[in-house]
This record gives C-alpha cells, sequence and structure tokens, in this order.
C-alpha cells in the first residue's frame, strides 16, 4: 500500500514538472515597431507582486496594487504595461510596445502571493525584416549583401536567363546582438556578360530582391541626352543616380518627392521623371562613363548599368566645314592644273603650225 502512494506521489510530481516545464520556455515572435504580449499565468491568490525583468534589468514591476516603476531600466520607460483588471485571475502578462530589436532575449516573470510564488521564463524573439538588399560587380564577381535583419536570414541567387557557368561562395552569415548580417557573391565567366544577376535574402515572414541588370551602351549628344532606369511597373519609392560608380548625381528619399542634384551635377541635370529616368544637358566628353541608376521599391531593388557615349557635335560640324573647304580648294587647284595644261599644249600646237 504504501508502494502504490509513493508511486502516485511521483506520477503526481513527474505531471507537474512536466507542465512547468513546458510553460516556463514559451517563445514568442514578434515584429518590429509593433506591440508585443509576453505571456504569463500563476496560481491567482491574494497581495500579488509581480516583477518582469530581462537580464538582470528591471522592466516592470507591481505589487501593493499598483505599478512600482522605480527602478525600470531607462530603455522600458513608457513601454511596459500589465493587464491590472486580469490580475486577479491570475494574468501577469506583459504588453511591451513599440518593439525594437534590443528587446529580443530571455525575459522572466516572477510571482508571488500568500499561497507561494512562481517563475516562469520567455523567450521574445524580435522579427526585423529583409529592409535593403545592395548588389553590385566589383571586377569579375558580383557581390550581393544585406544587414540588420532577425532571425537569420538565407541567401539565394538567380540568373536570366539562366546559366550554371557561374560560381557561387558560400553566404557569410555574421551576428551582432540581436540582428544579423549575410553577404555572398558569384564569379562570372566570360559568356555571363549578358546575363542579369537576381539575389533575393529572406526570414521567415520578409524577403526582398535586388536584380543588377547586364551593362548596356547609349550614344547621347552633347546639348541633351535622357537615360533611362528601369521598365518596372511597380510604384518607386526612391532611386539614385550615380557616375562611375561613386560620384552621386541624384537622390529621391521617398516617392513622388523632390529629388536632390548634387552641387556638381547641377549643370548638368535637366529633370528627372517620376520613374526614374535622367535628362542631362551641356555634356562635355569628360562625361562619357558609366551611369548606375537604383530604383528601389516596395519589395525589390533594381540596378541598372548604362554605359554612356558622347558624341561631339562641334567637332562633328567642324569636321563637315573642313571637308567643304577641303573639296573646295582641292576643285580650285584641279581648275587651275588643267589650265596650265591646256594652255601648255596650245603653245605647242601653235609652234608646229608655225
Amino acid at each position: 500500500m504504501i508502494v502504490v502512494k509513493f508511486r502516485v506521489v511521483v506520477v503526481v510530481f513527474f505531471l507537474s514538472f512536466f507542465w512547468t516545464f513546458a510553460n516556463c520556455d514559451a517563445v514568442v515572435s514578434c515584429d518590429l515597431k509593433e506591440n508585443c504580449i509576453l505571456p504569463c499565468q500563476f496560481p491567482p491568490g491574494p497581495e500579488e507582486v509581480i516583477h518582469w525583468m530581462t537580464e538582470n534589468i528591471a522592466v516592470h514591476s507591481f505589487y501593493y496594487n499598483k505599478d512600482q516603476l522605480g527602478s525600470q531600466n531607462q530603455r522600458f520607460k513608457g513601454r511596459t504595461s500589465i493587464f491590472k483588471d486580469q490580475i486577479s485571475s491570475g494574468n501577469a502578462s506583459l504588453l511591451l510596445k513599440n518593439v525594437n530589436s534590443q528587446d529580443g532575449g530571455r525575459y522572466k516573470c516572477y510571482t508571488s502571493t500568500t499561497r507561494g510564488n512562481q517563475e516562469l521564463f520567455i523567450q521574445l524573439t524580435v522579427d526585423v525584416p529583409v529592409q535593403n538588399v545592395y548588389i553590385e560587380q566589383s571586377g569579375e564577381s558580383v557581390i550581393c549583401r544585406s544587414e540588420g535583419i532577425s532571425p537569420e536570414p538565407t541567401l539565394t541567387w538567380f540568373t536570366d536567363p539562366e546559366s550554371s557557368s557561374s560560381t557561387e561562395s558560400k553566404p557569410r552569415v555574421q551576428q551582432n546582438g540581436q540582428l544579423y548580417s549575410i553577404s555572398s557573391s558569384l564569379t562570372r565567366s566570360e559568356i555571363d556578360a549578358g546575363l542579369n544577376y537576381i539575389c533575393t535574402v529572406s526570414t521567415r515572414k520578409s524577403r526582398r530582391t535586388a536584380t543588377l541588370f547586364k551593362l548596356t551602351n547609349v550614344t547621347g549628344s552633347e546639348s541633351e541626352t535622357t537615360i533611362q532606369c528601369s521598365d518596372s511597373k511597380s510604384p518607386v519609392t526612391r532611386f539614385n543616380w550615380r557616375f562611375d560608380h561613386s560620384q552621386i548625381i541624384v537622390t529621391e528619399s521617398e516617392a513622388g518627392g523632390s529629388y536632390t542634384v548634387s552641387e556638381e551635377w547641377r549643370p548638368y541635370v535637366k529633370s528627372v521623371s517620376e520613374t526614374g529616368s535622367l535628362t542631362l544637358q551641356n555634356l562635355s566628353t569628360d562625361k562619357k562613363g558609366i551611369y548606375t541608376c537604383e530604383l528601389i521599391n516596395v519589395d525589390e531593388t533594381l540596378i541598372k548599368n548604362t554605359f554612356l557615349q558622347i558624341t561631339e557635335e562641334n567637332s562633328r560640324s567642324n569636321a563637315v566645314i573642313i571637308g567643304v573647304v577641303v573639296v573646295g580648294v582641292v576643285a580650285v587647284i584641279a581648275v587651275i592644273v588643267l589650265s596650265l595644261v591646256c594652255k601648255k599644249k596650245k603653245v605647242k600646237l601653235c609652234f608646229g603650225y608655225l
């Protein structure tokens, strides 16, 4: 009979331990800048005491029937609250407002009443979406990278049209606090010079794609030339124009907003369309080179490089004028020569006749 009682106690203890363990290690996932609830239930009783902490930092406290925030850490000021009307029923859950990436981590919910105390641990992960993907060509490699992401992202490469001749490096992932960065490179072969390169960075809740289009060639005039940015039909969020990969020409920070032209390029930029097309004027030969348009939409980044060859209008006109003059001079010389020849022949005939 004693053995049976002992077995019953062991079973009850095991079930109790399993229930406690299952509820202690809850995992909560919340989106960046959203409000988040960290759950905490406890056996109700009188004289409730509630302490929320993370890494020995005071997050929120409640006792003597009111909030006690004197020792609350500064970064949680004005961002926490508990459901006071539900405390008597055993709800000590924490409402955390405007979640940021630093909020991720392990939280402890300590509760106490005259009937006993309890500790629960909640792991908070903050989903920070993929906001920017950068793609660029460096020599014979195409590099893709993104940063400030959570949880750990993945990176995949594609080409258009599809090709298997490029060599892809294993994505490199680094963690800084709660955030991750990721990068990878693709080594091109000579036959891949005409491909579009597409890089996608993803998490469980977000993804963003960047496309590097093949180089196009445009011949423009010194007086006025327009370079197209992209044929994308998605609404433009913002765009940037650069010259020879480094000089900033134009930036636009938001859709439909005014754009800013760098001081150096103000004499040359005539206008920029809503889709990002760039119209240049009064160009000189030193403005021949690669113009890069970075167009950013809601879900993708498009990079287009255009090599601009400038036709020298003045030189061409001068060449035509010189050509006309040369032809005229040659004609005059020809007439003089013929006249001399004819005159000479006439003289000989006269001598023979005599």
